[in-house]
């Protein structure tokens, strides 16, 4: 159970430090750049220690740090210009909604049971995260990226599917702490490469301040991919009740501290929102349970 609370916290903390960059004028694309090699280097340096020879035998592994390094890059890539197109929470709907792909894979794929009761709980997290993502107004821009959103949704689920599949049959040799380690250093270089050639081009300056901010957001972000792939395996619960309590608890700590920190507007609409969050919440849990 804790590691799941401390991933939810590492990963409500994402959001306000992502938050806190359009404050301080950060350049978002550097800072995703140092924060993917903060991410690597934090790994190695806490849990290099677990390393395996078997892990450079048993290569399984290998294809899906490519695959998870591709996703992490791309996704941010495509959510910063989204943000900017579509808006923030056009975009955040998006990429939070995603969890129903990853949700329809596990149960599925994985033959897990689905009780009425979880699937009662599945629904009151659509909403909630629904109600508490969802724009109050529509950007006349949506139309022109909306296959920005689309790549999101089904990209941002893939991505947590994919990450669930290696914690269940492809790390016998390699600690999810290292899988996620090598992950976000293949991304930081992906990520370094394409910085590079802005930087040539004059499209972009490099300022100490977006190192910083890399570095301030590389800790929760490493945090939260191996705390989420741990809970997997330390809660007792099926996975697409992890992943759904996960999100749903992310939406409604992200909510509450953008009303409380931020002075965010609390709307009917969201209220309701974040009831049906908590509802979700206590009935997947109850469901896990029984």
């Amino acid at each position: 159970m804790i590691p799941l609370l401390l991933s939810i916290v590492c990963s409500t903390a994402i959001f306000v430090i992502f938050k806190l960059f359009q404050r301080y004028n950060i350049d978002t694309f550097q800072a995703i750049v140092v924060n993917y090699f903060t991410a690597a280097i934090l790994g190695f340096a806490l849990y290099g220690h677990e390393w395996k020879a078997a892990a450079l035998v048993d290569t399984g592994w290998m294809l899906y740090a490519a695959i998870c390094s591709l996703l992490f890059i791309s996704l941010f890539l495509i959510m910063g210009k989204s943000s900017q197109v579509n808006g923030v929470a056009s975009t955040s709907v998006a990429v939070k909604m995603s969890m129903a792909v990853s949700l329809l894979f596990m149960v599925y794929g994985y033959s897990e049971d689905l009780t009425w009761l979880k699937i009662a709980g599945i629904l009151l997290a659509f909403v909630g995260v629904f109600l508490v993502s969802a724009p109050s107004k529509k950007n006349p821009q949506v139309d022109q990226a909306t296959w920005m959103l689309v790549v999101l949704f089904f990209g941002s689920g893939m991505l947590d599917f994919v990450l669930n599949y290696v914690q269940k049959f492809e790390l016998a040799s390699l600690s999810p702490s290292l899988f996620s380690a090598i992950g976000f250093g293949l991304a930081g270089i992906i990520g370094a490469l394409i910085l590079a050639v802005k930087v040539i081009r004059k499209k972009t300056q490099l300022a100490w301040r977006n190192s910083l901010a890399g570095l301030l957001l590389g800790i929760p972000n490493y945090f939260s991919i191996y705390l989420l792939m741990l809970s997997y395996t330390t809660t007792g619960w099926q996975d697409s009740t992890v992943l759904a309590i996960t999100n749903v608890a992310v939406v409604l700590a992200s909510a509450l501290l953008g009303i409380l920190a931020f002075k965010e507007k609390l709307s009917p609409r969201k209220i309701i929102g974040l009831l049906a969050a908590v509802l979700a919440i206590t009935t997947l849990y109850i469901a896990s349970i029984y």
